[in-house]
C-alpha cells in the first residue's frame, strides 16, 4: 500500500557545470594604492586599540584598583 500514496520522486535533473575561474594574470598595486592600503591598515588598528582601552571587564570580571572603589563625598568616583 506504500506504494499507491507515496509515488517515486522523479529523478532530479544534472547539476549545471561550474562557470570557469577567471585567467590568473598577476595585477600590479601602484605605490600610491599600496600606501593608500597601508594607511587604511594603520587606521583599523588604531581604532581597534583605542576600543579596547574603553572596556573595564576581563574574564574575572570587573577590575578596579582599590583607589576607584573608594567613595566620595558625591558618591563613587
Amino acid at each position: 500500500m506504500g506504494s499507491i500514496f507515496k509515488p517515486k520522486m522523479p529523478p532530479l535533473p544534472p547539476p549545471a557545470p561550474a562557470p570557469e575561474p577567471p585567467p590568473a594574470v598577476p595585477e600590479e598595486i601602484s605605490t600610491e594604492e599600496k600606501e593608500a592600503i597601508a594607511k587604511e591598515q594603520a587606521r583599523v588598528r588604531r581604532n581597534r586599540k583605542g576600543r579596547r582601552s574603553t572596556i573595564l571587564t576581563g574574564p574575572l570580571g570587573i577590575q578596579e584598583d582599590k583607589e576607584d572603589q573608594l567613595e566620595t563625598l558625591l558618591g563613587k568616583k
